[in-house]
């Protein structure tokens, strides 16, 4: 790179991920060969509309890996359509929103500090402004009631249900939230962009071969390129076509149809062709037994990570971990609210990487919160097991003891250079 500035910027980035434990669960690093795909000529053409229907010419190359890709999302989650040109996981639920709903209906979505996302109703989101969100959330024991929650769709009689969220820590009940859907008329909206991994792994139930609706990032578990994908069914379920010719209404029941209208030209123009094949790229590396194995080991290493950081007095929310992710309540462990976000600088200076996080019933507030959201995708595709595990746990746990002390602070973080050495990457 002749830029030398933009490449020093790059090299310091590459050695902090290289000697920093990156814990935080909505991040991994992803494969050379994805790397090379997002980095290849393809960042060079302009192909706005799809495959055959292009409003430029040139685009024959381009075609092929854009329905290549297609092809591998469907096979990988077992979904009758997919679309990839969704440019990232908020743009992709406001695709499939756009696709099924008009401004003002009704949706349920899990709050934001129980540990829902933006976009699945924040006030200060799209989604919040521009639809009627009812808000469900965990009980005390940090777990979701499918009972209390099929009570208030049936008091509140939403257009669409979403599941799949960004800080819990538990396995979602999708077969259950879908006969919900189906018991109210409502469309169901599995938003599994953190959990898609451990999807198509094995290790979590996979919804996309029947729910309506299945949005997901791409970059998460399933360690592939910073984009998203949307997949769904052939038909919408809701569609009234009575009165309609053939034609229009095999259009109007055609929900992949729906969704590809939403994201171009309805919310985007020009898709990521070099990002799409680098998803191509993906699919086919989370199709092997590999991926398998990767998928089982991120659960297992979770597991062993919060059985630490409970030996080593750490208070977890639901008290422990299904999937990649855990959230530490602050509360209980320290008796003070709004600390999330210093001793989450504290553990950067110290090497170990997570992000601060609300925790359910927030005493604090999202700008000073109280509770640490960390999980195992980067530190398993680094090659580490459950004897590392422990070992980050004591650290962790020395740090949100002890978060002011300096000395202390530096001791870990050397340690964990040290342990970062005998698991490198690129």
């Amino acid at each position: 790179m002749k830029d030398i500035v933009v490449k020093e910027i790059i090299d310091r980035e590459l050695d902090r991920q290289r000697y920093e434990l990156n814990m935080i669960p909505s991040e991994n690093y992803c494969s050379e060969d994805v790397l090379k795909a997002c980095g290849s000529v393809l960042n060079n053409k302009y192909s706005e509309g799809y495959s055959g229907k292009r409003y430029y010419q040139g685009n024959r190359f381009i075609d092929e890996v854009e329905l290549l890709a297609i092809e591998r999302a469907k096979k990988l989650f077992s979904a009758d359509h997919a679309n990839v040109q969704a440019n990232s996981g908020s743009p992709a639920n406001m695709a499939a929103y756009f696709a099924v709903l008009n401004p003002g209906d009704k949706i349920m979505g899990m709050d934001l500090t129980h540990g829902g996302h933006l976009t699945h109703g924040s006030k200060v989101n799209f989604s919040g402004k521009m639809y009627n969100f009812v808000s469900y959330g965990v009980q005390e024991n940090g777990l979701l009631d499918m009972d209390k929650i099929r009570k208030l769709a049936y008091e509140e009689k939403p257009k669409m249900i979403i599941s799949g969220y960004t800080a819990y820590p538990r396995k979602i009940d999708f077969k259950e939230f879908f006969s919900i859907c189906q018991e109210i008329g409502a469309y169901a909206l599995a938003d599994v962009s953190h959990i898609a991994g451990l999807c198509v792994g094995g290790e979590h139930e996979n919804p996309a071969p029947y729910f309506d609706i299945t949005t997901s990032t791409t970059h998460k578990t399933l360690r592939g390129p910073r984009s998203a994908v949307i997949l769904c069914n052939k038909e919408d379920r809701f569609a009234s076509v009575e009165g309609l010719d053939e034609k229009k209404a095999k259009k109007t029941k055609d929900l992949g149809g729906k969704i590809d209208r939403a994201v171009f030209p309805g919310l985007q123009g020009g898709p990521h062709e070099h990002t799409i094949a680098a998803k191509a790229v993906c699919f086919q590396e989370a199709m092997g037994d590999d991926f398998k194995n990767y998928a089982s080991q991120i659960v297992k290493n979770a597991k062993a990570l919060a059985e630490s950081l409970q030996t080593y007095g750490m208070t977890l929310v639901s008290g422990g971990t299904d999937n990649h992710l855990i959230l530490i309540d602050l509360v209980k462990t320290k008796g003070e609210a709004s600390l999330g976000k210093p001793i989450a600088v504290a553990l950067e200076k110290a090497g170990i990487v997570m992000n601060a996080n609300t925790i359910p019933f927030e005493p604090g507030s999202p700008f000073k919160p109280s509770g640490l959201r960390l999980g195992t995708p980067v530190l398993t595709t680094r090659g580490m097991k459950e004897q590392e595990m422990d070992l980050v746990g004591h650290w962790i746990s020395e740090v949100v003891k002890d978060h002011t002390n300096e000395d202390k602070l530096k001791f870990i973080n050397n340690k964990v250079k040290e342990l970062c050495t005998h698991f490198t990457f690129y």
